[in-house]
């Protein structure tokens, strides 16, 4: 894979609802997966794709992180933590407040995917578009996951997660690259999910598109974690 210089935002901040009562006093990303926490192996991940930078917006637990994981120093990499504050920001707030220490173009994971892709070449994808945003879609055809993303070509036509139609046999892979400019007119320092900036940007024709064929692992539900213990117990 090649080596890249995009920063990544990770988004660790949520209650993780899905995984309690284990997520009451542990954070989803320090669920333990094959014997160590599972955002070791995302950072593991990362830094075998070239990935120098990453930023931490946590939300819930968040502390409890940064004390298990105060720097990116065994991954030669620089860790920064962002903070929701005393109000939940969501997947969109936590990373609007975090572009200051992002740059101009980075990439926004999510804190329970683990997306074992070509992240240069997602990021050469994003560059050749031209657009402010792009997503990545994985042909799911509703095995995985609920589809919600209608693709064709390079574009992405429809994503919603709520009101899904026939034409969507493609799901938001859990990657994407971003631009500040893709928050424009959105107000800072309030809730927001990240499917709003998405479906914004979709009415505006400025969600670029790149298909991804490996399949995705989720730590946010416990079938997810268990094909994760299998899979990284084997190939750690």
């Amino acid at each position: 894979m090649r080596s890249l210089d995009l920063p990544v935002a990770i988004l660790s901040g949520g209650l993780a609802t899905r995984l309690r009562p284990a997520t009451e006093t542990i954070p989803k990303a320090l669920l333990p997966v094959a014997g160590r926490p599972f955002l070791a192996h995302q950072l593991d991940l990362l830094q075998k794709c070239g990935v120098r930078s990453v930023v931490l917006c946590v939300g819930y637990l968040g502390e409890r992180i940064r004390e298990a994981l105060p720097d990116g120093k065994p991954w030669g990499m620089t860790l920064q933590y962002s903070f929701d504050g005393p109000t939940l920001l969501g997947t969109g707030g936590a990373v609007h407040q975090a572009l200051p220490l992002l740059g101009e173009n980075f990439f926004v994971l999510y804190g329970d995917s683990y997306l074992p892709t070509d992240y240069g070449a997602v990021a050469e994808a994003f560059v050749q578009s031209g657009k402010p945003a792009l997503m990545t879609v994985f042909r799911n055809e509703g095995k995985w996951d609920t589809s919600n993303v209608e693709f064709r070509g390079d574009r992405i036509v429809t994503y919603d997660k709520r009101h899904r139609t026939s034409e969507m046999q493609y799901i938001d892979y859990g990657l994407s690259v971003l631009t500040p400019s893709a928050f424009a007119g959105l107000e800072a320092k309030r809730p927001l999910d990240l499917a709003e900036v998405f479906q914004k940007l979709v009415a505006m024709e400025q969600l670029a598109g790149y298909e991804v064929h490996e399949r995705f692992y989720e730590a946010g539900s416990s079938g997810g974690l268990a094909e994760l213990e299998a899979l990284l117990g084997k190939h750690p």
